[in-house]
């Protein structure tokens, strides 16, 4: 093991080593000599439950040492936990403050905070004023909302996904491994809540307002590509055993796409995909249980890339580092 590594990584190995113990020392020495490497690793150590419990004060709390220290990644997690309220009560204006701090320092934070004071946003973040809903349907289980985003905000929602995509996979319930989804062919990413940037943040209270939902009901933002041929085939959103089903689903469009339409067969409607636009549709009878009519599908690419955001809102508000079940 070289002293050249971060310290970051050689507490790494020491503790995937079976010795913990000597790699907290090693972290908790180096963060008091103020290496702001050291004060992230424990921020992420203790956010994740790896290697210590998990405590999501101590994780704010490093991570505000970490940023303090110059740190750019630490100063965007602490942005967006503040934000959305992990190891403290959601705070959006004290959110705002950092990044315009983190602005002067970061063209990427600068870009961010271009973004939000563009939108129309109340003290808290929520929006006011929101497009009209447009319903698609008679009986208005499926609606849309023409430019419920701008072209800037779908092109930073791409962006902030197209490090992390992968091919969407389930687990194959004979074997317990992961295989290649058998019907969506698109790689997703999922933008959960370490990287809910301050706009993105600024997206899923909008989404929560045209839905009439709390943001707090909403899943993590999952952002899909779609290639020339890739589909997804028909299908339910609504979730099998589950104490907490998914009710409604919005799905953004973020660019222009040729094909790709998100079809619904029960109604025999197509919408195409536009920039900006969003589509709203109901996954529950008034009971709760899954509403056949919901079923749809995304339909081929047959040119260029199809990009689309998709948030499943549930029932009732959960907390994100226990999950939706979790839900009184």
């Amino acid at each position: 093991m070289t002293n050249q590594m971060p310290i970051g990584g050689r507490a790494e190995i020491l503790a995937q080593n079976g010795r913990v113990p000597e790699a907290l020392a090693l972290l908790h020495d180096a963060a008091a000599s103020k290496d702001p490497d050291a004060c992230f690793s424990l921020a992420l150590w203790h956010l994740a439950g790896r290697f210590v419990p998990r405590d999501l004060a101590r994780t704010r709390a490093y991570l505000r040492a970490a940023r303090e220290l110059g740190d750019a990644d630490a100063a965007a997690m602490e942005i967006a936990l503040t934000a959305n309220g992990t190891g403290a009560p959601a705070d959006w204006s004290g959110a705002l403050r950092l990044l315009r701090g983190a602005a002067l320092r970061n063209s990427t934070a600068a870009a961010e905070l271009k973004l939000v004071e563009a939108m129309d946003l109340a003290d808290d973040g929520k929006p006011t004023r929101l497009p009209k809903a447009e319903q698609l349907v008679p009986d208005g289980a499926v609606i849309r909302f023409q430019n419920l985003l701008t072209a800037g905000e779908c092109e930073l929602i791409a962006q902030a996904a197209a490090g992390w995509l992968e091919p969407a996979v389930v687990v194959d319930p004979r074997t317990g491994q992961q295989v290649r989804h058998p019907h969506r062919t698109s790689d997703g990413a999922v933008l959960g809540p370490t990287r809910e940037t301050l706009p993105i943040r600024a997206i899923n209270q909008r989404i929560a307002a045209i839905s009439g939902t709390a943001t707090e009901q909403g899943e993590a933002l999952i952002v899909l590509r779609y290639a020339p041929g890739q589909e997804f085939r028909p299908h339910l959103d609504a979730l099998p055993n589950t104490h907490n089903q998914r009710v409604i689903t919005v799905l953004v469009y973020l660019n222009d796409t040729n094909g790709g339409e998100t079809r619904f067969p029960t109604y025999g409607l197509d919408v195409k995909p536009r920039m900006g636009d969003a589509i709203l549709f109901r996954n529950t009878l008034p009971g709760g249980s899954p509403d056949p009519r919901a079923i749809h599908a995304g339909a081929p690419v047959t040119q260029g890339v199809k990009w689309l955001a998709t948030r499943w809102i549930r029932a009732r508000p959960f907390d994100v580092w226990s999950g939706p079940e979790s839900a009184a």
